[in-house]
């Protein structure tokens, strides 16, 4: 459902956090946001966050932000997700127009914040 929503950008897949990580290592784009499931096999979100803002996926993705995408949608769920470092946060099953909300307002702060630090 994501890609098919996300079709003005570019968008890269994952099975698990230790695949997203060793992709953002290895690709030569830069990703304007991140969407993290948090339940993953091998590694799960929340562990692939801490490590992403630890610096594991390189320099160029400390403050890149990270939305939460969990079947979750207990009390307790969205502060967890914020404790390991994700900045929203989108309970499944979400519609569309969450998805592309979500995505361009953060991939426009993500651009606005490179743009401030250049000029």
């Amino acid at each position: 459902m994501v890609k098919q929503h996300l079709n003005n950008h570019t968008t890269l897949s994952a099975k698990s956090g230790l695949e997203a990580l060793e992709a953002l290592n290895k690709m030569k784009v830069t990703f304007d946001v991140v969407l993290m499931d948090c339940q993953m096999p091998e590694m799960d979100g929340f562990e692939a966050t801490k490590r992403i803002r630890n610096g594991e996926a390189g320099e160029r993705y400390l403050n890149v932000p990270i939305i939460a995408l969990t079947a979750n949608a207990m009390k307790g769920d969205k502060e967890r997700c914020v404790n390991a470092g994700m900045d929203d946060y989108l309970s499944k099953p979400f519609d569309a127009i969450d998805l592309i909300d979500k995505v361009e307002h953060w991939a426009s702060i993500e651009r606005n914040s490179e743009e401030s630090a250049v000029h």
